[in-house]
């Protein structure tokens, strides 16, 4: 059974920092790309980064570029989003998902987490 399961949001200060985790089970995550997104209110499903589970070759959004690092851990099939000098602009529900290739098309994955809320404030 596929599943991934979000963590690490919380409320944080413009310019702060916090790390996104996304546990993986069910799958080989070396054979998936997984993406993480994001949905403020009134908003649509927006790509943020994405990675290659084999390579570890990411992607990311031209809005987060500088500021955030995607990551991989295979031991722990774990894929991480470090988010660092966070404005107000950048809170949203956080998602991650798996799918077949590498884009920022929410679309095109296959497999959802629930979601991780961030609230950046102060």
């Amino acid at each position: 059974q596929v599943q991934l399961v979000e963590s690490g949001g919380g409320l944080v200060q413009p310019g702060g920092s916090l790390r996104l985790s996304c546990a993986t089970s069910g799958f080989t995550l070396e054979h998936w790309y997984i993406g993480w997104f994001r949905q403020a209110p009134g908003k649509e499903r927006e790509g943020v980064s994405c990675i290659n589970g084999g390579d570890g070759s990411t992607y990311y959004a031209d809005s987060v570029k500088g500021r955030f690092t995607i990551s991989r851990d295979s031991a722990e099939n774990t894929v991480y989003l470090q988010m660092n000098s966070l404005k107000p602009e950048d809170t949203a529900v956080f998602y991650c998902a798996a799918g077949e290739i590498a884009t920022m098309n929410a679309r095109l994955y296959d497999y959802w987490g629930q979601g991780t809320q961030v609230t950046v404030s102060s």
